[in-house]
This record gives structure tokens, C-alpha cells and sequence, in this order.
């Protein structure tokens, strides 16, 4: 028995999706096209890459893998920058990443202990050698978390407070405030 399986994966990526969404809604979508440097990601092409890209770690449970030297990864990360230059509105990609999120956590919900236990071979010297289903489930919430993290740097960038840090300034007046 574990402490942590598909049921407590689910709901965490949903906290961290719902975050993600904040930041994505409380961007104008007038920026939704900016890009901080030429090659990297637009504001919009960020937000559909974390929408997506929980799609690599699925193929390869879906698919039986237990070798990543057996993953045509140039196809699966192909798929995933086409569907990050499709344009999109502001409001497409909300919904992208809303029913997107869903379905992952849905997904991980159903995974079987045994499913999550599976040991998989990572590629020659990598360190280490080989990682649970578990282990690399959860590298796509903090995959998520790492981009969310440029996310609200852009956001400062653009003049916005990020939420997490408007959530962590009202809990620290409140605390300061004088008790009644």
C-alpha cells in the first residue's frame, strides 16, 4: 500500500491547473502574444504547451512503454509544437487548458497502484537508470509549475502582481493587522 497514488496525483495537478488558469486568465489576451525573446515561447504558446504536454507521459502508459529508448519522441514533441502554433483566443486556450487538465486528472484518478509502481528505463547514463510511473507522472505537474513559474515572471514583466503573490500579501496584512 502507498500513501500517494492516482487519486492524490489527481487532485494535486488540479490545484496546480487551477493556478495555472488563474495566471492565464489574469493576462490580457492582447498578450497572449508576447514573447519575452526571440525563440522562446509566446505567452499563448506557453499556456497550450502546459495544456498538452501531459499527452507524452499518457502515450507512453497507453502505449505499454517501459524503455524510453523505444519512444519516438520527435513525433510525440512534433504533435505538441503543432498543436502550440495553432492560433488560438484567449478564450480557446482557457478552454484547452480547463477540459485538458480535467482529462489528465481523470486519467490519473483510474491509475492502478500496480500501473504506478511500473518501473521504466530511462535512456543509457542517464541518473537514475530507471523511475516509477509515479515518479514521472508527477514531473508533468512540475513541468506545469516550472512554466507557470516564466508565466508569472511575464506577468511582472507586463505590470501584474500574479495572484499567488496577491494571495501571500492579504494573508500577511491580515496577520498584521491589529486584533480586535
Amino acid at each position: 500500500m502507498t500513501y500517494y497514488g492516482g487519486k492524490e496525483l489527481a487532485t494535486s495537478f488540479r490545484i496546480v491547473r487551477g493556478n495555472t488558469i488563474q495566471v492565464a486568465e489574469d493576462i490580457a489576451e492582447a498578450s497572449y502574444g508576447f514573447q519575452a525573446a526571440s525563440g522562446s515561447r509566446t505567452i499563448g504558446q506557453t499556456l497550450v504547451h502546459i495544456a498538452v504536454f501531459y499527452r507524452l507521459q499518457a502515450h507512453m502508459i497507453q502505449s505499454g512503454v517501459t524503455d524510453l529508448t523505444k519512444v519516438n519522441f520527435p513525433a510525440l514533441i512534433g504533435a505538441i509544437t503543432s498543436e502550440e502554433d495553432t492560433p488560438r483566443s484567449k478564450a480557446e486556450i482557457l478552454a484547452l487548458l480547463k477540459s485538458e487538465g480535467e482529462v489528465f486528472a481523470t486519467y490519473l484518478e483510474a491509475l492502478p497502484e500496480s500501473k504506478l509502481a511500473e518501473i521504466v528505463s530511462m535512456f543509457p547514463g542517464a541518473t537514475p537508470a530507471s523511475k516509477s510511473r509515479l515518479e514521472m507522472l508527477m514531473t508533468v505537474k512540475e513541468h506545469e509549475m516550472h512554466h507557470r513559474g516564466q508565466l508569472m515572471l511575464l506577468q511582472r514583466i507586463l505590470g501584474l502582481t500574479p495572484h499567488l503573490t496577491r494571495q501571500m500579501q492579504e494573508r500577511m496584512a491580515a496577520a498584521a493587522a491589529p486584533k480586535a
